[in-house]
């Protein structure tokens, strides 16, 4: 997870905070470290409250539904451009009610920088 994070993190910034559950690939030492000698803040969620982290429940729910459940992978490689197919969909064409029934991507601003609608 860490290897992933910081191939992530050096393309687009690492962020101050992420969120996370109290899941053991987020409590590892591994991930402690990451965090520390980068800056990054680990925000625990509450053990047994999902609604503390529901925006990820969400997504999660909505991945499961419309990809993992949705498909068959008939190969790790099959499975990579699957989901890369469907983080696209899901960034670039699919309307997000929360942000006006429109994709996140059509709020990047000049600098590509996202935010929320204000």
């Amino acid at each position: 997870m860490v290897a992933t994070l910081d191939r992530v993190c050096r393309q687009i910034g690492y962020p101050k905070t992420i969120r996370v559950d109290n899941g053991s690939k987020h409590i590892s030492r591994d991930m402690d470290l990451w965090a520390y000698q980068r800056g990054v803040i680990l925000d625990f969620s509450r053990p047994g409250k999902p609604t503390d982290n529901a925006f990820i429940e969400a997504f999660n729910s909505k991945f499961r539904a419309e990809c993992l459940i949705a498909y068959w992978f008939l190969s790790l490689s099959d499975a990579c451009e699957k989901m890369e197919e469907r983080r696209k969909y899901y960034n670039e064409e699919r309307p997000h009610s929360a942000i006006g029934n429109i994709p996140p991507a059509m709020l990047a601003n000049s600098h590509g920088d996202t935010s929320p609608p204000y």
